[in-house]
């Protein structure tokens, strides 16, 4: 199998949050790099040192790296944005600079090469009983099904990956004709254009970062959804009153496919702006956060209907 390394920048203060928010993201092994550990070596060592290697020396003045190795796979590819997405997040949380300029660089291949190659991953395929999902570069027709065109550019949300699959085949079960739903980490807008075309009526979808939320109303166009249909923010409502306070309201369906940290975080927001008796769809949680985070979500009222879980990921529906 083919992999791609990819080395995230950040700072000594960073290494355990960062490593931390990987594991969130199914990243389970990593190689550090950090000018600090060197130097306290150096500092502590024992025994006669008459020469040190210049590579190892080089370390003295690094910038501290956390490098990780991703499948040359349709995971992989899923991987890599979710990474991204997540290094938004924590740049965005960290206002003083403490966790450096968090910022991943490919290495053996070059990012627009990989922009391109993995699309070779993203074939139509099928959830549930009435979707099929596709890129606008392949072609496909079924008249049993509903064709989501999905094109995900630089955000996560192919639909591929378990979480994605998860939430979708809890709307197709949940969502009702009339339905206001609000998609937050909209990332490629999958989840809230699915339950439009399922039959919501409307959608606010959500987004840290600007490009996420611009190509999530893209792909709404793409499936005939008007701007009058679905709307997009981009900005953190944890730390963004002003669009916290925009996208207020009452919602009858509330998805969030993150991660661990920032569902617990939002539990007060999506108590905020569900609909007695609405439905609230989580995701992006890895078994082993599981019961952390159901068990914080229903700290604040939601009473959990059901969890789903597949190769390690879970999604969970809840009411309340």
């Amino acid at each position: 199998m083919e992999w791609t390394e990819v080395n995230i920048y950040t700072s000594a203060d960073g290494i355990e949050l960062l490593c931390a928010k990987l594991m969130d993201i199914g990243v389970k092994g990593f190689v550090i790099k950090d000018s600090e550990d060197f130097k306290e070596f150096l500092d502590n060592k024992n025994g006669q040192w008459d020469y040190i290697d210049d590579d190892l020396m080089g370390l003295a003045n690094c910038e501290t790296c956390v490098t990780v190795y991703l499948p040359g796979n349709e995971q992989g590819a899923d991987m890599l944005m979710s990474v991204k997405s997540m290094l938004a997040d924590m740049k965005a949380a960290d206002t003083e600079n403490i966790y450096g300029r968090l910022e991943a660089e490919l290495s053996d291949i070059r990012e627009e090469d990989w922009a391109n190659n993995w699309k070779q991953y993203f074939k139509p395929f099928t959830v549930g009983d009435k979707l099929a999902v596709k890129p606008s570069w392949e072609e496909y027709s079924d008249d049993s099904r509903i064709i989501l065109e999905i094109d995900p550019a630089s955000s996560f949300g192919t639909g591929q990956h378990h979480t994605t699959r998860l939430c979708l085949e809890i709307i197709e079960k949940s969502v009702n004709k009339g339905d206001k739903v609000l998609d937050l980490g909209c990332g490629s807008g999958i989840l809230s254009i699915a339950a439009i075309l399922m039959g919501a009526e409307s959608a606010v979808a959500v987004d840290i970062e600007e490009n996420a939320a611009a190509t999530a109303m893209e792909n709404a166009e793409k499936n005939n959804i008007t701007s009058e249909q679905y709307k997009t923010y981009f900005g953190n409502i944890l730390s963004d009153e002003a669009l916290a306070d925009e996208i207020d309201g009452k919602y009858d369906m509330i998805t969030a496919n993150i991660v661990a940290d920032v569902l617990i975080a939002m539990k007060e927001f999506f108590l905020r702006y569900i609909k007695k008796g609405g439905t609230l769809i989580i995701s992006g949680i890895i078994e082993e956060r599981m019961e952390e985070v159901l068990t914080a979500v229903e700290s604040v009222g939601f009473i959990r209907k059901q969890v789903s879980v597949k190769e390690g990921w879970a999604a969970a529906e809840y009411t309340i």
